[in-house]
């Protein structure tokens, strides 16, 4: 798919996003306790100091000079050392147990959205909602038509609404997601009291 993502704002940042899937794969691993714009730039930052977003080349690196190399500031995330080796991780099992390619998480044996969703959550850094986010993102926006991505996906994947990464399309669009969030732990908190 050559649509140009829109998740960071920033033209190169959302090219490697939407050319490269491992980069696209990292800024959802990266997308937590950071605004999400942020957790997307990650793949961008970490293609200007180790000069490529591929996995091989990432696992391939010794784990600490990885580590390093996501906290030299800006950092790659605000937990540079944890996250920096969860990418590293990441990597790893993409060239252990998809030779690499990325996308055949999503395409190998044409799997359906049960099975996507199986294989994302096997992932290091990757629970339930992070998959199914993934998910909705990779329906929405990157043309995974893989029969049932919306049952797989939950929530996320109803057309129409601002949940999350898979809904933003532009700045209007992230502010609406954020408003949902927002309005969505402001209910968390009020429930607790």
């Amino acid at each position: 798919m050559t649509q140009t993502l829109h998740l960071v704002g920033e033209p190169e940042a959302d090219r490697i996003l939407s050319e490269d899937p491992f980069a696209l794969l990292t800024g959802m691993l990266l997308d937590q306790q950071i605004p999400m714009e942020v957790a997307f730039d990650g793949p961008r930052k970490i293609v200007e100091r180790l000069g490529s977003i591929d996995p091989g080349v990432i696992a391939a690196t010794d784990p600490e000079e990885f580590v390093a190399l996501c906290a030299t500031p800006p950092s790659v995330h605000r937990f540079p050392r944890s996250m920096g080796q969860r990418v590293h991780e990441l990597a790893a099992a993409v060239v252990r147990d998809h030779g690499g390619d990325t996308a055949a998480i999503w395409t190998a044996g044409e799997p359906d959205g049960r099975e996507i969703l199986r294989r994302l959550k096997a992932l290091p850094g990757y629970g339930d909602q992070k998959a199914r986010i993934f998910l909705a993102l990779l329906g929405k926006q990157r043309g995974l038509e893989a029969p049932g991505w919306r049952e797989a996906a939950g929530d996320y994947g109803r057309d129409g609404v601002h949940m999350s990464i898979a809904d933003v399309t532009d700045a209007d669009s992230l502010g609406a997601v954020r408003a949902w969030k927002k309005e969505k732990k402001a209910a968390a908190r009020a429930a607790k009291e």
